[in-house]
This record gives structure tokens, sequence and C-alpha cells, in this order.
């Protein structure tokens, strides 16, 4: 995982004071970043359409026109003119060689948009709005430096964005590359480093984005073992007892040694899994509210669930209830809650009083975690999306790693018997829901069938080839 921050301006202060690196090194080894980029995946002599602003990160975008210069077919647009002092050095530096900037925008191989970099804290006027309205119309490959255009310190889009294929980022990461509304912007993500090693650039940090290498399956290494050693899953089957037999399926997958589904009345479940009207002696973790309706009375409730001290994920349907989220006063338990936003407004609305709508907590994804995980430290929150949230004890963790063929019912069932496993194999709450995530995503991510296809079944058998496959 790699860490994450609100803004660089701090890091590169550092630079400035403690490793006597100038504004003007920082530049050139930003250029130098995205050249190397430029340099590795397209052929020399192809066209290049630079469109840089009139601060520093302008001056980025100009000074890459400079390294590119005779090995491409360079084309600087400089709309507004320069303005701080490393734009207009870097300006001078390139017109010296011989590079005569464009007066106007065309189609090219490569776009790079070098206009606003992070830091954007206003709406874009309505003549910079036309031209990325123009350069989103070109079919070349789109390159953001540093960030798109239009996209504020805070991930919000204003109003309109660079929709970049790539963007390369300065430094370290931001957290405004990870907000839902802006992904469509960002495109894949490389950071460059500015001239010292990262661990260097860097300070401090309670964010970080998780990357598939951090994945640490439940894989079995000792021989002379049983089922026991693998923990006992309990996932409750409400009304859609649909929901609960995808989680079991996806608990069993994963590792535990026994699932039972706890049900209210007799269903057909598939013989993998056990099933039961009582909480059997032997669980290790529970799973409840995937299509859980009003399958069970308030009393079996009180002697099930909260009288209980297993750990428990709690999802879909218990995050509507006023009695399941009194599990949150327990502090010595592990208890993780997997809302989407629409379950977050209404879950918040009950533990704080407050009303968000969706588009709200949306904008505002990041502050909203931090304000549940400040509430409730001990427990672990994942806000689902495109870019998966993930809160414990103030320390946020981002999975980026998922992608649109998640966008159907049953993932989330898939995603919290994932969790509910390894909670049963003895993962800490906090690790069993990072794991799982990216499981998840990894499993997305492998499947190849048409982008509106996949099935719940389909996620759970590529959970089971995880491990063969080693390709994280």
């Amino acid at each position: 995982m790699q860490k994450v921050f609100l803004s660089c301006l701090p890091l590169d202060k550092k630079c400035y004071e403690l490793y006597s690196l100038t504004e003007d090194l920082l530049t050139e080894h930003a250029a130098m970043g995205m050249a190397t980029y430029i340099l590795d995946h397209f052929p020399p002599n192809s066209s290049i359409l630079i469109v840089a602003g009139n601060g520093n990160n302008g001056a980025d975008g100009i000074a890459l026109a400079r390294l590119l210069f005779k090995r491409f077919d360079v084309r600087l647009y400089v709309p507004f003119g320069v303005t701080s002092f490393m734009a207009e050095q870097q300006l001078l530096r390139t017109q010296n060689i011989g590079v005569v900037p464009v007066q106007m925008m065309k189609e090219a191989d490569v776009i790079v948009d070098a206009l606003f970099g992070a830091g954007l804290n206003r709406p874009l006027n309505l003549q910079t709005q036309e031209m990325i309205t123009q350069l989103n119309s070109f079919d070349g490959f789109k390159i953001a430096c540093d960030i798109p255009t239009g996209i504020q310190t805070d991930g919000r889009v204003v109003p309109i964005a660079f929709c970049a294929d790539v963007t390369l980022t300065m430094g370290a990461y931001k957290e405004a590359l990870f907000l839902d509304i802006s992904k469509d912007s960002i495109g894949e993500i490389h950071r460059i480093d500015l001239g010292v090693e990262n661990s260097l650039y860097e300070d401090q940090s309670d964010t970080f984005v998780l990357e598939f290498s951090d994945l640490k399956l439940p894989s079995r290494t000792l021989q002379s073992t049983h089922k026991g050693n693998f923990g006992h899953a309990v996932v409750f089957a409400g009304d859609k007892e649909g929901a609960g037999i995808i989680a079991g399926s996806a608990a069993t997958r994963f590792g535990a040694g026994l699932t039972t589904l706890v049900v209210g009345d007799e269903i057909l479940v598939p013989p993998y899994l056990m099933h039961s009207k009582t909480l059997p002696t032997n669980a290790t973790a529970i799973a409840i509210g995937m299509g859980l309706g009003d399958a069970f009375d308030t009393s079996f409730f009180e002697k099930n669930i909260l009288n209980s001290t297993l750990p428990i994920v709690l999802d879909a349907d218990a995050l509507h209830s006023k009695s399941f989220l009194k599990i949150l006063d327990q502090t010595d338990r592990e208890i993780i809650l997997t809302p989407h936003p629409k379950e977050f407004s209404v879950l918040w609305k009950i533990l704080a009083g407050e009303s968000y709508d969706v588009a709200t907590i949306q904008e505002r994804r990041f502050e909203m975690v931090r304000k549940f995980s400040t509430c409730y430290p001990h427990a672990t929150l994942l806000l689902k999306g495109a870019n998966m949230l993930i809160v414990h004890q103030g320390k946020l963790y981002i999975n980026p790693l998922g992608s649109s063929v998640l966008s159907k019912g049953g993932s989330g069932d898939v995603l919290s018997g994932l969790i509910v496993s390894l909670l049963a194999q003895g993962y800490r709450g906090i690790d069993a829901t990072i794991h799982a995530s990216i499981a998840l995503t990894l499993a997305s991510k492998n499947y190849n069938g048409s982008s509106y296809a996949m099935l719940p079944i389909d996620l759970i058998d590529h959970i089971a080839q995880l491990e063969k496959d080693k390709i994280f």
C-alpha cells in the first residue's frame, strides 16, 4: 500500500528546506517523468499536443515540450501566457531551442493536459471549459499532468474535467485522485518521483491506497489440519434467502472450515452449506443483513446477535435498524459495517441524527467515513463505491481496484461472505475487510466475460483461482 496526502505542497517545501532541491529541479524531474512515460509508450515522431497553463503545472508541460522536441512532433499551446516565474523560465528555455508555440489546438496522437494541477479551488471559467470540451473530443491518447484540469483539491469536478486515459501524478498520491465522482476523468494513475526516493519525499500519513500486492490469501500451508482449524462462519439468511446463499457460498469458497446458514424457514441450500434455525455453539464469526427482511423476531436477535461477542459483519437490512446498530456500543467486539452510500445515509441518520442525501455523501466520502471513525473508532467501516473506503481507528484505506462489472446485485453479498470467512479464520476485523475487498476486486478483474454479464457465482468461481493464478 502507498501513502495518500491531501496536498503535496508541504512535501515540496520539505524538499526545498531539507534537501536543497529547488523548484526548478522538481519541475525538471516532473517533466522527465512524463517524458519517460511517453518515450516508453509511443513511437518516435508521434504528434504530441501539450496544453500548458500559466502557472507551475504549465511549467511542467512546457519543460516536457523541450525534452521531447526533435524526437516527436511537439505542438506546445500556451493559451493564457505565463505568469509564474518557473513557467516564464521554462518557456524561455523551450523557445531558445527552437520550439514555437502554436496558436490553436488540433488533434494529435498524444494530448497532454498541463493547464491546472492539484490545488485548484475554484470553478473553471467559460473559456477553459470550452477548451476542455474540445480536448475531450479529440481521439488521441490523453495524459493529465498531476491531476486532470477541472478536479478540485477535494476531488469534485468544477463543472467539467479533462478525461485522461492516464494521470501522471507528481511526488505522491493525492486524495483528489480517489473520489468516485472524478474516477472516470482520472484513468490509470502513475506516480512520478521528484528527485528523491519516495520515502524521503513523503511524511507521515493515516491514509493509504491499496494495491493488489497487498492481498494476503488464507492459504493453507500446514498439512496436518482439519476443518475446525479454519473456523465456522455463520450467515443469517432472511426473507430473500438468495442473498444469504451467495454470502455463504463465498465464505466457504474463501476458506471457512464450516459455513452454516441460519434460517427462519426451511430452504433448499447447496450441499456444501449447512443450515440451522439456531446459532451453532462452535460459530467463530457471523454475518447478518443480506436479504434479511423480517425473518427473525426481537428475542431471537437479542439472544443470538446482541448478546453475542462473536465478530460480526453488518450489511444491507441490518444497517437500517436501530436495534442492530446498538451493536456499535460493544467496544470490545470486532464489528464490520459494509454500507453503500444510500445505506450510509440511513445509518448515519440513526446514529448521529444528521441527514445527508446520497449526492452529498458521494461528494464528501472522505469526510463522512472519518466522522464515523471518530465516533466509533473500534468498528471497521467499508463504504462501497467505485473506490471503496475502509476506515478503522482513524486510519483510512482506499481500494480503487474495482470495475463496473461489480455494479450488480449480489456483489455486496459476496463481499460480506468473504469478510465473514476471514473473520471466522481468525483475521482481525480491519485485516479481514482489507483483504476481502482486494480479493473481490481482483476476482472481478480476472473475469473475462462481457462487462455487463458477470454474476455473483462468477465472482465466487474466480475467488477459487486467486492462489493458483498468482498475478498479484
